[in-house]
């Protein structure tokens, strides 16, 4: 079964407030893609591990009818909370256990959650469920993130990555796919029309509240926090002072850019 990681609901109001939609270049991979499948006429569009719907919402602006899934009930709360498209709606259901009939899924996505699941038994799940034609878009960002402020981006990412690098040594085995680029995950893709696109990048608008606010939506951080609540609070904290200080800036409203890669795995039926 998936492992849940993003089930309280203060885990899930982070989530909801700083993880950020599927990116401008993202955004296109996929519906460049879809187009060329002739799936972009999609009917019903499924996204799998949906957390707080950011990768729901922004396939509700392309498509007729999107239906988000998650295992966690407060993460699906948080989703129904946000404001959306009235043709979108949510599922509790796990990634391996969907209620859907046989070919009936004309598109399944799964963005930055596949690497929580029950891989083998999720891919059978979903080959049952996509229609003959239909695709599969399962994507990820990945921990090669930077940032860009004036002349001092250098030391901000290097604040960054000291701070990822640390949170590291909490991941889950999981996060090992998602260092892998997903490539077990496109291994396992059951269809033979399939490909895998690992140099997508996006820049995301920030700001220096958002970043750390970032961090703490992490599973690495939530596990920190368990651990060593104290720690876990002040990497935080002198994360952004460090932040503020390398930018000599005192508000942490204050925007940066925030480079990120995403691995796309992309199939067809």
């Amino acid at each position: 079964m998936a492992t849940q990681m993003f089930e309280g609901r203060g885990h899930a109001a982070v989530y909801q407030k700083y993880r950020f939609a599927p990116g401008k270049e993202l955004q296109q991979t996929i519906l460049t893609y879809l187009q060329e499948k002739r799936a972009n006429l999609a009917e019903l569009v499924v996204d799998v591990g949906c957390g707080s719907g950011q990768g729901t919402r922004f396939l509700a602006e392309h498509f007729k009818k999107v239906v988000g899934t998650d295992i966690s009930e407060a993460q699906i709360q948080e989703a129904r909370e946000a404001p959306s498209l009235p043709n979108v709606s949510y599922l509790v259901c796990p990634a391996e256990e969907l209620p859907f009939e046989d070919a009936s899924v004309d598109v399944l996505t799964s963005f930055t959650a596949a690497h929580w699941f029950d891989i083998e038994k999720f891919m059978r799940e979903a080959n049952r469920v996509v229609k003959p034609g239909g695709c599969m878009v399962i994507s990820t960002y990945t921990v090669d993130m930077s940032l860009r402020y004036g002349n001092c981006s250098e030391k901000l990412t290097k604040i960054f990555r000291e701070s990822w690098d640390l949170l590291l040594k909490y991941s889950h085995n999981r996060i090992k796919l998602v260092l892998e680029d997903y490539k077990d995950i496109f291994e396992a893709l059951p269809f033979p029309d399939k490909k895998r696109i690992t140099d997508i990048f996006d820049k995301i608008p920030m700001t220096v509240a958002g970043v750390v606010g970032y961090l703490e939506s992490v599973s690495p951080y939530q596990a920190f926090m368990k651990n060593d609540p104290k720690a876990a609070k002040s990497l935080l904290q002198e994360t952004e002072k460090r932040m503020l200080e390398t930018m000599g800036v005192s508000s942490c409203e204050t925007p940066v850019e925030f480079w990120v890669r995403h691995v796309c795995v992309l199939g067809c039926k």
